[in-house]
């Protein structure tokens, strides 16, 4: 397998053989929830004899009337993307999809003079990197690789999470999107296999409703054009997926490929 200012816009062959550097083996910590932002709360209230002036100790403290609670309007629909053309980058080798969504994650949030991470060196090199810092049975780069890279090439801190709703995977990344402004990393295939979330598309900001609903999720996934045999093709890069169509796709991960004791669930290379 495989932060900077979201670019924020209001308004979101054939793998069946993947070799191991698409196969993650190691389990995950699950994350604390993530907090939607709070409404500010009024400070303390004068008495209305302290606002008058009057300095008698006797004198009735009276509270000045509160204001009227803020309103929080009706959720709207709400657009974020990071994608600009340019920021797609295939993996060279099949086992170099990690390698590959690095990349692309640089492109996303890297400014403007840094230019694009696309070269195929470069993409074996970070492969290397991220492979020999995972645990994976199959000599092959794992999630835990993958975040950890991201870390040291000034993309994170990103933790490898597991979560077991796929609904709450979904507002998980969707929340860590909206607050970091950087992409998120789905392990897809039963573990196998890395895509970038690129963006997302929403009933509510999830920075301003914590009931906010997923509708749409942007993916790059760096098979394109290929795909598999058994999960389905790739879709092009910045497509918008509906959560059920994802899900064809993003599964849970299988128990069996993974060592440690984290529950079993959607995999995600979450940006902290």
């Amino acid at each position: 397998m495989t932060g900077t200012p979201a670019r924020l816009f209001v308004g979101v062959a054939v793998a069946a053989f993947l070799t191991s550097g698409c196969s993650p083996a190691v389990d995950l910590p699950s994350p604390p929830p993530a907090q939607a932002a709070s409404a500010s709360q009024p400070g303390p209230v004068e008495s209305a004899a302290a606002m008058a002036g009057d300095a008698s100790p006797t004198a009735a403290a009276t509270p000045a009337p509160l204001p009227a609670p803020t309103q929080i309007a009706e959720p709207q629909p709400f657009t974020f993307n990071l994608y600009e053309d340019g920021d797609f980058v295939p993996q060279y080798t099949f086992e170099w999809c990690v390698a590959a969504s690095i990349q692309m994650a640089h492109n996303l949030v890297r400014k403007g003079g840094e230019g694009t991470w696309a070269g195929q060196a470069q993409q074996g090199e970070l492969w290397e990197m991220a492979r020999v810092r995972s645990s994976n049975a199959f000599n092959g780069a794992n999630p835990m690789g993958w975040a950890a890279v991201l870390g040291e090439v000034g993309m994170g801190p990103y933790k490898v999470v597991s979560i077991p709703a796929y609904e709450d995977a979904l507002r998980t990344a969707a929340r860590a999107m909206a607050y970091t402004g950087r992409p998120v990393g789905l392990v897809m295939w039963s573990g196998r296999h890395a895509w970038v979330m690129s963006g997302f598309e929403s009933v509510g900001d999830p920075r301003s409703h914590s009931e906010f609903q997923v509708t749409g999720i942007r993916v790059m996934d760096p098979l394109y054009p290929y795909g598999s045999g058994q999960w389905g093709p790739s879709p092009a890069p910045d497509t918008l997926l509906n959560p059920e169509q994802l899900a064809t796709q993003f599964v849970v991960r299988e128990p069996r490929r993974w060592s440690t004791d984290l529950p079993t669930g959607y995999m995600l290379v979450l940006p902290q």
